[in-house]
């Protein structure tokens, strides 16, 4: 068995900021070795990684909700992997465990690290290690509390919800449902909305790929889509693109609606990063509606009731998970996180780094 001393650690970091799409350039791929955890202290060896679309956010410089990823830093991402060396009487060799390792192979974590580090054990009974990064993950607990806590969803009412074949939105489609919502999904292509509606169980999906026919604008069939299946309106929408789709959305909410900023996928990589926001704003007076945005941090000492709440649904087959994982180690990061930017992923984005 191999020891740390002998162990080489493979890591990317941010080389420079992009402007639009993050390209080759804006990477540095490093090694190192792996050094024994101090005293009070664990190494890690990362199994798999999460790709998520606010990575794009972290890459900016600029006041956020959390800092900028420094240049030269190693590339900031959430994880699961498994305890190789303990120096912490909290955690054994063996333990699995999430956090914030990075993109790199092994993650050495101070004493000193460890309140900021996310690292918490997880049990791999009650869903995959794909699972732990998606509806018991960072996503999962997106959906779960940007639904219950800022939706605040009542039985009856109309939920929308866009990227609905994403991580965040197939969590939330589904927890809708459990709690007694119609609930009409939108994502890119038929396969998509297929799945959505006869897998998740969702009562609609709007495909916002669909051919427009001659002599329509491009977001026309989102609208038509919007108009055939929430003919009541929406009470709920579930926003993780922006643009056009969320201005499409605000001609049909209703009188005290709920509008959920999760994220704005379309506009994150924009030339410039100017971001274009919404023209149908004034929606929100005439419906006496809310919009808010919700960060997944702000609820990090509830996750464990979620998690407990969503694995029982993963258990009675209530709820589903689909995750579109990507093998290749972090050699594989750059092109893998672009998937997410052009649509290509098909559930949530996962990084295989090692073998169980």
């Amino acid at each position: 068995m191999s020891t740390p001393a002998t162990l080489v650690n493979h890591q990317v970091r941010l080389a420079s900021r992009p402007n639009g799409l993050p390209a080759d350039d804006n990477w540095q791929f490093t090694e190192e070795s792996v050094a024994e955890p101090v005293e009070g202290g664990l190494l890690v060896k990362v199994l798999a990684l999460s790709l998520d679309p606010a990575m794009r956010g972290w890459m900016n410089e600029g006041k956020s909700y959390i800092p900028p990823v420094g240049l030269g830093e190693v590339m900031r991402a959430g994880g699961v992997g498994v305890v190789i060396a303990s120096k912490h009487p909290g955690y054994k060799v063996g333990d699995k465990v999430t956090g914030g390792p990075g993109v790199q192979e092994y993650w050495n974590i101070a004493p000193n690290q460890l309140k900021h580090s996310g690292l918490a054990r997880i049990d791999t009974r009650l869903g995959t290690i794909s699972q732990w990064l998606n509806v018991l993950g960072m996503p999962g607990m997106t959906g779960y509390f940007g639904l219950t806590e800022v939706g605040q969803p009542k039985a009856g009412e109309t939920l929308l919800v866009s990227g609905a074949a994403g991580a965040v939105g197939q969590t939330v489609g589904q927890l809708a449902k459990i709690k007694g919502l119609r609930t009409v999904g939108i994502a890119g292509g038929p396969a998509k909305c297929e799945w959505a509606v006869k897998e998740l169980g969702f009562d609609a999906c709007i495909d916002y790929k669909a051919p427009a026919p001659a002599g329509a604008q491009r977001w026309d069939a989102v609208r038509e889509g919007l108009k055939q299946y929430c003919p009541d309106g929406v009470d709920i929408y579930f926003d993780n693109v922006g643009g056009d789709i969320l201005d499409a959305a605000l001609t049909r909410i209703n009188r005290k609606a709920r509008i959920v900023i999760c994220g704005a996928i379309s506009q994150y990589n924009n030339v410039g990063g100017a971001m274009v926001g919404p023209k149908n704003y004034l929606s929100l007076l005439v419906n006496r509606a809310r919009m808010e945005g919700m960060v997944v941090f702000d609820y990090a000492d509830r996750y464990p009731q979620a998690i407990a709440e969503m694995a029982g649904y993963l258990k009675d087959g209530r709820m589903k998970s689909r995750e579109d994982v990507v093998e290749g180690g972090v050699r594989a990061f750059p092109a893998t996180l672009l998937k997410l930017f052009k649509g290509e992923n098909f559930g949530k984005l996962v990084l295989e780094v090692a073998k169980e």
